[in-house]
């Protein structure tokens, strides 16, 4: 396992140790115990399994009340990850990161607390899993607009995204909510 930073603090790559022969193959996704030791220290409490299709944009998502680390992988097809860094005390406060995931490469992506999160597919379909460190809240979810200027996200596409109702909604960075620095 190697664990490579994003231009986020905080964010990583996770290239995860793929054992191969005339079977097919092995993979362990997650042991606490060694994302601990490479310094992802977090307890996950909830996973969450997603399929959309073409097209389709599932995000910027954050709570602020009980805001969740997100650590997330493809098992079929392939997406391009975005974070955006909403801690206020933070050396990367309002950049963003952004990784192609698929399920030929072995990689996940941590997304600390603090940080909105979304993906856009780039294949017919996709099967995508995520761990929480916290339960989802919808009382406590919050939406920052997918295209905001000011954030500035070179999301890879063509045309206009599929967007779920509430992510339609979403707010540009100057009216969203952050994370204040403490």
């Amino acid at each position: 396992m190697k664990i490579l930073p994003t231009s986020i603090a905080d964010c990583s790559i996770v290239e995860l140790d793929v054992f191969g022969d005339s079977r097919g193959f092995f993979m362990e996704m997650y042991r606490q115990s060694r994302y601990t030791e490479f310094g992802i220290d977090a307890n996950f409490v909830q996973d969450n399994y997603s399929r959309s299709r073409l097209g389709t944009l599932r995000g910027l998502h954050y709570q602020l009340k009980n805001p969740q680390g997100k650590l997330v992988q493809v098992l079929q097809g392939e997406v391009y990850d975005v974070a955006v860094d909403l801690r206020e005390d933070s050396p990367t406060f309002r950049q963003w990161t952004g990784v192609r995931l698929n399920a030929q490469t072995p990689q996940q992506l941590y997304v600390p607390p603090g940080c909105a999160h979304g993906f856009y597919v780039l294949s017919d379909s996709v099967d995508f899993l995520y761990k929480c460190t916290a339960d989802y809240d919808a009382a406590d979810e919050h939406v920052l607009m997918w295209n905001d200027p000011q954030i500035g996200i070179e999301w890879p596409m063509t045309g206009d995204p599929i967007l779920s109702e509430k992510d339609k909604k979403g707010l540009p960075f100057t009216e969203c909510a952050t994370y204040p620095a403490v």
